[in-house]
């Protein structure tokens, strides 16, 4: 992260904390913006771009995971490294999978920290650049968290956006119900696994109804399919 790239959002509620990173990384050359609460770091997450976020689990207003879902549903593009003293495997994955880029769990080495966030950095240079992702006719901007077929939008709830990005960012590949409950909702087997055929179905009304070709494909037993005709 070189220039404008190296500012920084830094969320995080102890004061002590806090002050020690922000003192940290602005000798490390990094610009740093604060947010000390869960409505502080959505203000601020949709207002800058940043190139990386620094977040805690436990914020005095909103959890931090639901901060990190209101971005990426707003269209944050930003990665996000959680800061946490919740340090099990459980506390890990569930952060990961609500759309962390990393995990560091408190206490921490402040050089383990800026070797974090140079690597993070460098990702988010790359994911800059891909801000639209393309099968067959149809396209999703990440940006915008729009999606068009043929250049005709196609409009979208947020979770919908979320079920078509994943199924297209594995594209070709099948993908069980288990697979979108636990990536798309973060969510283990329940007796409502029919959810996800509500919303599949939902989605490929919209996606595919008086196209010249079905992308979305039932692989029965299994799960579903996004592919374009070969």
């Amino acid at each position: 992260m070189t220039g404008g790239h190296r500012r920084i959002l830094v969320v995080e509620d102890d004061l002590e904390t806090a002050g020690q990173l922000m003192e940290q990384l602005t000798a490390s050359g990094y610009r740093v913006d604060l947010a000390s609460s869960g409505n502080e770091a959505l203000s601020h997450g949709a207002a800058h771009d940043y190139a990386v976020i620094t977040i805690d689990r436990m914020l005095p207003d909103i959890d931090g995971i639901a901060v990190m879902r209101q971005l990426r549903d707003s269209g944050v593009a930003a990665p996000f490294l959680i800061i946490s003293a919740l340090g099990e495997v459980d506390d890990k994955v569930r952060g990961l999978r609500a759309g962390g880029d990393d995990y560091l769990v408190k206490p921490f080495s402040f050089l383990e920290l800026l070797a974090r966030l140079e690597a993070l950095g460098r990702r988010s240079d790359t994911i800059a650049k891909e801000t639209i992702l393309r099968v067959g006719d149809l396209a999703i901007d990440l940006i915008s968290r729009t999606a068009t077929r043929r250049g005709r939008e196609i409009l979208l709830r947020p979770k919908e956006f979320q079920l078509l990005e994943y199924l297209v960012r594995n594209e070709d590949r099948i993908v069980s119900r288990a697979m979108l409950l636990h990536n798309v909702w973060d969510l283990h087997f329940d007796q409502s696994m029919n959810i996800i055929d509500v919303y599949v179905g939902r989605l490929r009304r919209k996606v595919d109804d008086q196209q010249a070709y079905p992308l979305i494909h039932t692989i029965r037993g299994v799960g579903y399919c996004l592919r374009a005709p070969g």
